[in-house]
Order: C-alpha cells, then structure tokens, then sequence
C-alpha cells in the first residue's frame, strides 16, 4: 500500500466479498453495514488514513445470536463425522485461498507478508486437525456400583463468544474457531475493530466449505457496544476472551454476574534463560526470534533475557549486534522480516517504555530512540544493565524490545523468572539436560521451552498462569473447553430396587 491505501486494501478485501465497497459485520452469510460511529483505520506503515467503517452496535449482537442459534441446531444434528468432513474443507479452502489471505493480513494489520503466508498455513492446519478430532472426543461408561447403565456425553455449550485482538487477527480467529466447531457450537466472534478483514474472510470460507449459513457470524465494530450486548445475551453460553489482562479481568467479572463460564489468553513478561554452558549462538538467535519477530507484538515474546553473569557481556553484544542487522521495512516486501507496529496507541506505549527504562538506569545497547515520522516503526530494541525491579522489566510492553538481566546461580534463575504477575511463557537454553528439566518444572509458566523459543502447534495446548490468565485454547484440552459434561442414568434391572418412600 502506497498512494492508495484505501482503494488497496478494499480491493484486497473484495476477493472474499465480491462488489464489497465498505467493511461490516457478517451476519447470517451476509456482509452486513454497521449504523453506528465511524471507525478509522489507518495504514501501520505510514500512518496515514486508509477506510472507515460504521459500528455494527447492538442491533448486529441481536441478529447474530438469531441465526448462531438457528444455526448450531443444524450443526449439532449432523453426525460428528459430517462435521469432521466439512472441517478438512475448511483447511482446504484456507489453503487454496492463502495467497490472498496473506496479502490481506499484511496489508490491514502491517506484519510482514513472509510472515502471513507461514501463518495461513499454521490457520488450515487447524481446522484440519480438529476435523480429525471431530468423531474421536465423547464420553464414557462409568461402571457404578448399581444395577444401571451409567455413561457420559460431551455436548456443546451451544454459542459462544470468542474475542480475538489486533496483532495476529488470522491466526486467533483459526486458533478459536477450529475447537469450538469441532464440538458443535456456533460462534459470535468478535476481532479486533483494527483488524476484522482475514476474520470476515475466514467465516465466509467457513460457509463456501459446508458449514450452516450463520453458525459462525463475525462482528465488526467497537468493544464498548458490542461486548457488552454479547455479554448479556442468553443465547451466549460461554465467552473466549485473548487480549490484555487489565480487559480479561473486566471480561471475567461480567461473565462471573451471569455465572458464564470463560477461557482468558491474556498477557506475559516471559523470561528466557540463558546458561553459561549454553550454545551462545543458538540462544542469541533464539533471544532474537523470542522478541523480535512480529515486533514483538506476541503475548509469549521472550521480553526478558536473563543470562548467567559469566556470559552476560558476551551474549548481550552478540544479541544486539543480531538485532542492528535485522530488516525492517514495508510489511509487503518479501525482504522485511520487522514490520511496523499495529498502531499509533501501541506505538506510543512502547516510546514510552523504552524511555522510561532508559531513565530508570538501563543501557541501550541496540535500536534507536530516533523514531520515523512515516509509520509505526520501532528497531529491534535491547536494554542491557537492567534489573528485575525496573518497570521496563514488570510491564508488557508489547513490542520489539528486550532487557537483560544478569543472574549468578539456578535458584536466582527461577527466582527472578518467577517474580513475575504473569505466567504465560518461558524458556531454558544449557546443555545440562536434567537442569533444563529442573527449571521447566519449577518455572510458573504454561508454555516451556528447553534449547528453543516459540514454538507452537494446535495439537499442544497453550495457555496461562497468574495473570496470563486460565483456560486451554489448543491440544485435546480445548476440546474439554469448548463441551460440558451430561451423566446420563439408564436402569437395566428388570426388578429394580424399591425407591425409598414407596410401597
């Protein structure tokens, strides 16, 4: 996107929407416009304006749990292998359509294109192995110590309100979406204002692979009208929630006056260690991947490094030599491996950060705080001399910028990684393997990593501690998530017992 931001992105946009002249909620298998305050989005690369949009408001709430109810009846009366079938499609579809999808995502959130084309395929992958998980998840028979036939059945909440945030709008919508289908529910899946194109785009391949029109329904517009209304709506049953933990916690008192449950993937400030036995190389570049791909715009970012004093000055040049060489650029440049911040708010807060770190004793060692007029954009950041005391190193900062932090024992390690109001990720690189055992098992983290960073697949299950939050979005446990447990009783006895009080 160049001159015509708004033109490009709305003809981006029109590949799923064909004729599509302005953005809306999809409601009921139609693109439907919002009534409500202008939305303004702007370009994360230059920022300038590009398109606007009306909220869709309540009334969109409304109508969407209309058809998701409809809708889930369908569903849920087709055999669990039908509904497995039609999900294989949907990865299919994905991945016929990756190459658009990719473009989409690059254009309207700024992450890089190299980095969206290997997400779209992380996306179909998702459907696929949950459509595998389709005719595979029910309950069991229970041999209690009666005369009855006892046993279990996994039945879907009915609809569920998934919200997904701006800074990887296509892979969340696949990551929420897949399980909750799998088990047959409907979904009112609320994304980011910023970033709701790939998710409008995805539930429209949902229903060109075979879903009922409406099971899934996309909600474009502001947080403050429509969560609220979706909150509120009987129809919801239960309420996905990825985003900060200042909103999760409001997220999780309204569901708790419902007495609804939630899942919550909120923030983290994940520590990853480095021994003096490590191989520095690896971990240096691990370090980097940890914070630095998609700017650091990652709620498992590896934010804090801590490193054994004996290496510390070596590994923290070698990072900081890495990061001074790492491309950054147009999200749409094959050559950018760092794109821009999402947006202008963001962006603000991680200047803010960098310059309070700064002030609070820590050393730049890498990046620049002579930011672009033209665009979001923020060098691949390190702080050296920096303690775990700082605010730089207790707050999310969400962006691309790391501390350093020395530490002189294994007990000070784990100390230091565990001082921490969150528990979302971690890391260990030694070549002592028991060690690596040792701090994975002592780290209060959901997601621990021995000699690697970041890595993670659908068929794991990821999640939080503390204030990262609770709930398993991915892996077999999702599906535990996305079901509630009925016990069903059937006498078998032809002369049953007499019930108590009768003749």
């Amino acid at each position: 996107m160049q001159q015509n931001d708004a033109e490009n992105l709305i003809l981006a946009f029109s590949h799923f929407f064909p004729g599509a002249k302005e953005v809306g909620s999809y409601i009921n298998g139609e693109l439907v416009a919002g009534s409500g305050d202008s939305i303004q989005l702007f370009n994360p690369a230059t920022g300038k304006p590009t398109i606007s949009y009306k909220d869709g408001g309540a009334s969109a709430v409304e109508a969407a749990a209309v058809a998701a109810e409809k809708a889930q009846k369908q569903w849920w009366a087709l055999t669990h292998a039908a509904r497995g079938r039609v999900m294989y499609g949907i990865g299919a579809k994905i991945r016929e359509q990756a190459e658009p999808l990719a473009r989409l995502e690059s254009m309207s959130s700024g992450k890089p294109i190299r980095d969206c084309r290997g997400e779209m395929q992380k996306v179909a992958e998702m459907f696929e192995y949950y459509a595998g998980w389709a005719d595979k998840f029910y309950g069991e028979v229970i041999p209690v110590p009666t005369s009855h036939l006892n046993y279990t059945r996994r039945e879907p909440y009915g609809t569920v309100f998934q919200m997904t945030p701006w800074n990887a709008p296509a892979f969340t919508c696949g990551w929420q979406l897949a399980p909750a289908l799998a088990t047959g529910n409907a979904i009112l899946l609320k994304p980011s204002e910023l970033t709701p194109f790939s998710s409008l785009a995805i539930a429209s391949l949902c229903e060109k692979a075979g879903i009922p029109v409406g099971l899934i329904n996309v909600l474009a517009g502001l947080g403050q009208t429509m969560v609220p209304k979706a909150m509120s709506t009987w129809a919801v049953k239960k309420v996905i929630f990825v985003g900060s933990p200042g909103t999760g916690a409001l997220i999780a008192k309204a569901a708790a006056e419902r007495v609804m449950p939630c899942v919550l993937e909120l923030g983290g400030k994940s520590a990853n260690i480095v021994f003096d036995d490590a191989d520095l190389r690896l971990a240096a570049y691990g370090a980097q991947g940890a914070i630095f791909s998609g700017a650091g715009q990652s709620c498992v970012a590896g934010s804090r490094i801590l490193v054994h004093r004996k290496v510390y000055d070596q590994f923290v040049e070698t990072v900081a030599a890495g990061a001074q060489k790492i491309k950054v650029g147009a999200p749409l440049e094959d050559a950018t491996e760092v794109g821009p911040i999402n947006n202008q708010k963001q962006f603000e807060h991680i200047k803010h950060m960098v310059a309070k770190g700064i002030e609070g004793g820590a050393s730049l060692v890498a990046g620049s705080t002579n930011y672009s007029e033209d665009g979001y954009f923020v060098r691949p950041t390190l702080l050296a001399n920096a303690t775990n005391a700082m605010d730089v190193s207790r707050t999310e900062i969400f962006g691309p910028v790391a501390v350093a932090i020395p530490f002189e024992s294994e007990e000070e390690a784990i100390a230091l990684a565990n001082d921490s109001e969150f528990g979302l990720a971690g890391a260990v690189w030694t070549k002592d393997v028991a060690r690596g055992h040792r701090i994975a098992a002592q780290v209060n983290a959901g997601t621990f990593w021995i000699n690697s960073y970041k890595t993670i697949n659908v068929a794991s299950p990821f999640g939080g501690f503390n204030r990262s939050g609770y709930g398993r979005s991915s892996g077999m446990e999702a599906l535990y998530d996305y079901t509630q447990t009925k016990s069903v009783w059937v006498e078998t006895s032809a002369n049953p017992a007499t019930p108590f009080g009768y003749a």
